[in-house]
């Protein structure tokens, strides 16, 4: 009988879709839209006529009408053959039964196998050099070059010049690091601010002065505290060309650890800041203190409409072997692209250093003789023991030669007779005398040689966009107030200050890092209540009475974190029979999502309801004070929450008064623990091995808790996975590990314990875990008991604390008996993939790589891959093997300028995922080959599924269920592959507040085609990166839909709405969006 009124529903539904289809195509046949999918890093071309675009237009309704009904065809069939009327209870999706599986919904969508990237698609456009090419052939041997130590000789022959002259292009700049031996307001209240005020003066005294800046985050805070006629100055010097901004993000960040999300986001601050303050779009990228350059950061400037860049700190090896073949001036290209729709022209730094005693040629003892503010008696000198000399007309002759000399070597090693000098370091031209030295002396110089023809010469904001269109209908004032607004730019800001290359990597001063802590907790804070706020509008039916409720915040986190540098720490629900108290679980994620949630409550007896009234499983566990020691006062329960995408969900927490819920039970080794509600069994020690599974996989632990082998149970296959625990010493030798360097003493050494760990096992409904108490880490695998996405991995958690070893870095690592040889794979700001080969001609730290969310090793039938929730260090030293560095204490300054070492170790928390998947049709000869990897979709969703997690709150204020509804923005999940970076609001042209505008940004990921997506709970399907705008939104109507590049800084020639998104593979495009609450 069930079955029967289930095909009756489906069937009534394919009736109801294919008659709205219909309506459709005859109501829809009138709107215009595009002719044609755009390429990549093109805008969508010029319409055809209005009948083709009706013609195209029906077809492709067609198109979709009978994917729409093929999707739901497969659906009842998986449907009816996943029915069993004896085993269903009232939800269902789930079994009862203590210890039982729990069901995900089986209403699985295929996925097209064409969506998918393969190795074979090739373009007809090769690069000239591939990376993975280049570092087999450079020796890494470091011979003596002579005068540039890592590089070679370099001569030249006088009349090369005769016919085309060199032209020299000075560059003055100042690098203004947002913190690193001082924070950012002191460098701003020292150093910087004076640069500013000098500059404006300097170039009003001379027309012929040029200056070049980089970091938005300092010139907004000078911006705010001068006079109009200062401002009015720089708004000149920007017409007439003496001023440049060169890439303009809020600073100049990192880009190895930084996830593309954050880089586009400081990106879009800078710009938006530059656009409406200035009205300026900068052209060249300008990144020279980067601790290494991502072709991501390549890819994100080209796609914010930069035509070139300029990069620096890249392997010497490297620079020496471009600088032979004179390819340090080329085009970027990403590997992924089959032509060259990326290709960004890119000017690589020849030398050591951006300072002046490495740009202006090869010989550092003679290029800092040109550097004037080293003139004697100054607070600089010449390390090299050379003085620097000011320039007169007795030696301006012999000077001009002299460095000639040094630019005409250093334009040797490029193709054209265009040569960049920058003339600059950190935090220069402070000095009022220092502007006059330089511009004076090299003014002499140039004159002279110019006189001579011979010579020659770059979750908040999605609820908050939503909120803020629903408070414009309805007149909210109280929610229309800017300082949300406020306090969301602010943290912005403080996100986009983080990422700079001293902050986000560690290598500031102690109190420069609570600083960037402080910003950031603050800021989180504030992001919370915004949060909340947000969603309390959302889900509230009567809008306007949100005006009513006075509570602070609305909605309050269910875990509050008390410091900066502190855990956060869970709050307690005190639900009644009287009084329930309402969770409001928030998915910042654009596709549908079953997730586990967890909260603290006062009584195990309780009861959890969805908005419906629908009574759900839920599994309590105790709340452990230590490691032994179970609370008598708090529980935890848990639960399968179903999410809409990018949606809000309400549950009910009642006490029932009687004990009817699933108690988690309790193995414990090692030890002893007690508890008059729980059944926990001591055990001293075991022969068998501890086991937990799920739906899907087996795992079996040792009697330390370590995981030991996982089986599939797809395939009955049983593989070993090993976890163990290691540590890294430093060397001997006179330099050692430090803030900057990872100078180990060997290979890693096994953690060894001085008595066996206590070991918890969990058995429960809805989670089973093991956690061991090691001295320096409580090491926690979880796997959850339910079918699809969030079962088919292993989480891994790890409590660090590090805080009593001397010069130390521990590291966890993954063996396995996969046969990876020397290829690992890791990803660049979580945003693609880069193969890596562990070189044995290179000494180990040469072969450690920063990973942001993923890095994996396979082999011909498996890929295992370790998943982030944090940026670390990751290498494979030995095949089948992943090792990831957790934490580091290092004791010693390693001579990079710091003067510390890294004792500020706090306890921390590390989060991880190994997922295990089976591959399929691979060549191994031809991978070996191929500069390009996928992830595969499952990995993608689970990598966002681990950095995006859910936001449980709870109510503060007193509120009837009757009032609070799901809120569901979007229609339906996007596609699998199609991620919703960010829906950002867009400031306004004038004043402080918001405009009604906001960007949307999307990014259509690849994935690998080795892999199937038969039965992995995926629900979403694949489009071919095609969206249709108007069905996006359920809530809202879209009023304007146009192409932007990535930063806003520039629209199509003819901008136009579109009513059609096609993305192609790895794109991530832009759009300026309005909605209307309907």
């Amino acid at each position: 009988m069930k079955l029967s009124r289930q095909f009756t529903v489906f069937g009534s539904a394919i009736f109801c879709v294919v008659i709205f289809s219909l309506y459709l195509m005859l109501d829809r046949g009138h709107l215009d839209y595009p002719s044609s999918p755009r390429r990549e890093g093109s805008y969508p071309q010029a319409q055809l006529s209005v009948l083709q675009e009706k013609i195209d237009h029906l077809e492709r309704l067609l198109a979709e009408n009978n994917e729409i009904i093929s999707n739901i065809r497969d659906s009842v069939i998986n449907l009816s053959e996943s029915v069993d009327d004896d085993s269903k209870d009232s939800q269902g999706n789930f079994s009862q039964g203590a210890g039982s599986q729990l069901q995900q919904s089986e209403l699985y969508i295929q996925v097209d196998p064409s969506d998918c990237l393969s190795l074979s698609q090739t373009g007809s456009l090769q690069p000239d050099v591939q990376m993975l090419d280049v570092y087999n052939l450079i020796p890494f041997d470091n011979p003596d070059g002579g005068v540039w130590k890592q590089g070679f000789d370099i001569k030249y022959e006088d009349h090369e010049w005769d016919d085309e002259s060199l032209q020299v292009f000075v560059v003055p700049h100042s690098h203004n690091d947002p913190g690193w031996l001082k924070t950012f307001n002191e460098y701003f209240r020292e150093k910087t601010h004076y640069i500013f005020n000098n500059m404006v003066i300097k170039l009003k005294e001379d027309s012929s002065r040029k200056f070049m800046w980089s970091e938005i985050s300092y010139l907004s805070k000078w911006w705010d505290i001068v006079d109009t006629q200062k401002k009015e100055a720089v708004k000149r010097f920007l017409q007439t060309g003496q001023f440049e901004v060169v890439t303009g993000g809020w600073v100049m960040p990192d880009e190895a650890t930084s996830h593309y999300f954050a880089l586009i986001d400081q990106l879009i601050e800078g710009h938006q800041w530059l656009e409406k303050h200035l009205g300026v779009k900068p052209r060249s990228g300008w990144a020279i203190d980067p601790f290494g350059h991502s072709p991501t950061m390549a890819y994100l400037l080209k796609r914010a409409g930069f035509s070139h860049m300029l990069i620096q700190r890249v392997h010497y090896a490297v620079k020496k072997h471009f600088a032979q073949h004179k390819t340090l001036e080329f085009f970027w290209r990403q590997n992924w692209d089959l032509g060259s729709a990326t290709d960004i022209f890119c000017h690589m730094m020849p030398f050591y250093s951006y300072d002046i005693p490495h740009t202006c040629g090869p010989d550092p003892k003679i290029c800092c003789q040109f550097d004037f503010k080293r003139l004697p008696g100054g607070s600089y000198d010449c390390p090299w023991g050379r003085p620097s000399e000011e320039i007169s007309s007795e030696n301006v002759q012999r000077r001009a030669l002299l460095i000639l000399d040094q630019y005409r070597k250093k334009s040797k090693l490029f193709r054209t007779k265009v040569l960049l000098a920058p003339l600059g370091d950190d935090f220069r031209y402070t000095d009022y005398s220092e502007w006059d030295l330089q511009f004076k002396n090299y003014e002499y110089l140039f004159k002279y040689m110019n006189s001579q023809p011979q010579l020659g010469v770059k979750a908040a904001e999605i609820i908050y966009y939503f909120a803020q269109t629903q408070a414009q209908k309805f007149k909210i004032n109280k929610f229309l107030l800017s300082t949300y607004y406020t306090a969301l730019t602010e943290a912005r800001r403080n996100l986009g200050l983080f990422q700079h290359h001293d902050a986000i990597t560690g290598t500031a001063k102690d109190w420069v890092v609570v600083d960037y802590g402080t910003r950031l907790f603050h800021s989180l804070l504030a992001l919370e209540k915004i949060i909340g706020d947000s969603a309390f509008l959302l889900i509230l039916k009567n809008k306007p009475m949100f005006e009513s409720y006075s509570s602070d915040p609305l909605l309050e986190m269910s875990s509050i974190q008390k410091s900066q540098d502190s855990l956060p720490q869970n709050h307690v629900i005190k639900p009644s029979i009287q009084e329930p108290r309402y969770l409001v679980i928030y998915n910042p994620l654009e596709q549908h999502r079953d997730s586990v949630v967890s909260t603290y409550v006062n009584n195990p007896n309780v009861q959890v309801l969805t908005d419906t009234g629908k009574l759900l499983d839920i599994q309590v566990s105790a709340v452990w004070i230590k490691e032994d020691t179970i609370s008598q006062e708090v529980y935890k329960i848990s639960f399968i929450a179903q999410t809409p995408p990018l949606g809000l969900k309400v549950y009910t927490l009642l006490e029932t008064g009687k004990p009817d819920s699933d108690l988690a039970e309790y193995v414990v080794y090692n030890g002893e623990a007690t508890s008059e509600i729980f059944n926990i069994k001591s055990m001293m020690s075991d022969s068998e091995p501890i086991i937990l599974e799920n739906p899907h996989l087996i795992l079996s632990f040792d009697k330390t808790g370590l995981m030991e082998t996982m089986m599939t149970r797809e395939d009955k296959q049983i593989h070993e996975i090993k976890v163990q625990f290691t540590w890294y010493g430093t060397t001997s030798k006179k330099d050692k590990s430090g803030a900057y360097l990872f100078l180990p003493d060997g290979f890693a050494q096994p953690y060894v314990y001085k008595k066996a760990p206590f070991v918890r096992v969990v058995h429960g409904k809805i989670y089973s875990e093991v956690t061991s108490y090691f001295e320096h880490v409580s090491h926690t695998v979880r796997l959850y008991n339910l079918r699809g996405i969030e079962g088919r991995s292993v989480e891994i958690s790890n409590i660090v604390n590090i805080r009593n070893v001397y010069n130390r870095e521990i590291a966890m690592r993954i063996s396995s008996e996969i046969n990876s040889q020397n290829r690992f794979y890791t990803d660049l700001n979580g945003y693609q993939i880069q193969p890596r080969m562990t070189l044995s001609k290179l000494p180990l730290q040469a072969n450690v790589y920063p990973m942001t969310t993923m890095a994996y090793i396979q082999d011909a039938k498996n890929r295992l891959t370790l998943l982030s929730a944090q940026s670390s260090g990751v290498s494979s030293l030995k095949s089948g093997d992943i090792e990831v560095i957790m934490d580091r204490r290092l004791m010693q300054d390693d001579n990079r300028g710091l003067g510390q070492g890294v004792t500020d170790n706090k306890i921390t928390a590390n989060l991880f995922r190994i997922l295990l998947e089976e591959r399929s049709g691979v060549d191994m000869e031809e991978e070996k080959k191929s500069p390009v990897s996928f992830p595969s979709l499952l990995s993608h969703i689970t990598s966002s599924f681990l950095n995006h997690p859910v936001f449980v709150m709870t109510a503060k204020v007193k509120v009837s269920s009757e009032l609070l509804s799901e809120f569901s923005p979007l229609v339906s999940s996007l596609p699998c592959d199609i991620h919703l970076v960010n829906l950002r609001t867009i400031q306004a042209k004038e004043g402080k507040g918001y405009s009604s505008d906001a960007a949307l940004i999307l990014h259509r990921k690849g994935f690998g085609c080795q892999f199937s997506t038969s039965g992995m709970g995926l629900l979403c399907s694949t489009t071919q990166g095609k969206i249709s705008v108007y069905k996006l939104f359920n809530t809202f109507t879209v009023e304007d839909f146009v192409p932007s590049s990535l930063s806003l800084m520039h629209t199509p020639p003819v901008a136009q709405n579109i009513s059609v998104i096609y993305l192609s593979p790895m794109e991530i495009s832009t759009f300026r969006i309005r909605l209307r609450t309907r």
